[in-house]
């Protein structure tokens, strides 16, 4: 008789010992890898903005720009794992190269990801990274994706004007806290008061984006900064957003529904790893994002180990079956199977006695 492995606990603690010597990061590749990536980055976007409208030159530059600073931008999860007090030129250089010029500012991570990982929050209503769209009519997730054309305006917006307004009113800045402060997946999502000590300086980076749009605002009226330049930004952060969203799509199975708590087994089983082609995969799920499982075992593993951790894990296990059970072949394969277990969950719904 077979066994139903997510029934089966995980084995964590014989996990950690196989990959406890993979815990520390090398700066020296967050600086090459980050730098690399948003060097590319930027001058794929100038190669756009001087390029014909539309043209093939115009296309690959914004496509490039995109790949290049999404594998740049998503440092910021990275930074959100980092202990406090580390990396402390890296976190400026980031925020001041990357973050705060495509207005996703660190701040805007910090924290919200840590809940997402501590076990009473994890999947609950409480966690602004967790929707339960696995048990949901899989027809919401293009709305996700259309969701997504959308948010580099709400930053932008919610940056250059309702920053310093809100400064004018403490209800206000509240609010704005509470509810345009925070890279999710749930729009209903409150941050806590709590969550501004998971980064002390998001003060300082708030009005540096701010301060930052207006100067490109203005560039833009005195004929400094050429237009096509807003058009080209834009529509890189676009592509970002949307590669982001189908990434989110495959990171967990999102089967709960937010009213219980999940156990550690049950957190890593709901979670997925992609490791896909090794040159495409990471385009997509860069920084280590393509082991999300693995990563949501180790949340403190940086990404360049997470790799090697997978290999051990497979090889050197007892019994390997909990592991690869959070394990898709692809992308698509991982797409497939979250519509598929949607409709399933539908279906089961309609077809369910009235109690």
């Amino acid at each position: 008789m077979s066994t139903d492995v997510t029934q089966m606990e995980f084995p964590l603690r014989e996990a950690r010992k196989i990959v406890k010597e993979l815990q520390t990061p090398n700066p020296t590749i967050y600086w090459v890898d980050f730098m690399v990536s948003n060097i590319i980055g930027w001058a794929a976007i100038w190669m756009a903005t001087i390029s014909p409208f539309m043209s093939g030159m115009q296309v690959a530059g914004v496509l490039v720009a995109a790949v290049a600073l999404y594998r740049a931008v998503i440092f910021i999860h990275e930074l959100s794992h980092l202990k406090r007090n580390t990396f402390k030129l890296f976190r400026f250089v980031w925020n001041a190269t990357c973050g705060v010029p495509l207005m996703v500012p660190s701040f805007t991570y910090a924290g919200v990801h840590i809940d997402h990982h501590k076990p009473q929050i994890y999947g609950t209503k409480e966690d602004g990274e967790y929707l339960p769209i696995g048990i949901e009519t899989p027809w919401k997730l293009p709305l996700y994706i259309v969701v997504a054309g959308v948010v580099p305006i709400v930053f932008a917006f919610r940056f250059i004007v309702l920053t310093p307004i809100s400064y004018l009113h403490p209800k206000f800045r509240e609010l704005l806290w509470r509810h345009v402060s925070s890279l999710t997946v749930d729009l209903m999502y409150e941050r806590p008061e709590s969550t501004k000590q998971n980064d002390r300086t998001w003060a300082l980076q708030e009005w540096g984006a701010c301060l930052f749009g207006l100067a490109a605002i203005a560039g833009f009226y005195t004929g400094v900064l050429p237009l096509e330049l807003l058009g080209v930004w834009y529509a890189v952060e676009v592509v970002i957003f949307i590669l982001n969203t189908v990434r989110t799509f495959v990171a967990h199975a999102y089967k709960n529904p937010g009213d219980e708590r999940m156990s550690r087994t049950e957190e890593f089983y709901d979670s997925i790893d992609v490791p896909g082609n090794p040159l495409i995969t990471p385009l997509w799920a860069p920084v280590g994002l393509r082991f999300h499982a693995t990563h949501h075992l180790f949340p403190s593993m940086p990404y360049h180990h997470l790799g090697e951790a997978r290999r051990r894990l497979i090889a050197e296990l007892e019994d390997n079956r909990p592991y690869l059970y959070a394990t898709r072949k692809n992308l698509f394969v991982a797409l497939a199977r979250l519509w598929k277990e949607a409709k399933e969950a539908q279906r089961e719904v309609k077809v369910k006695p009235a109690e």
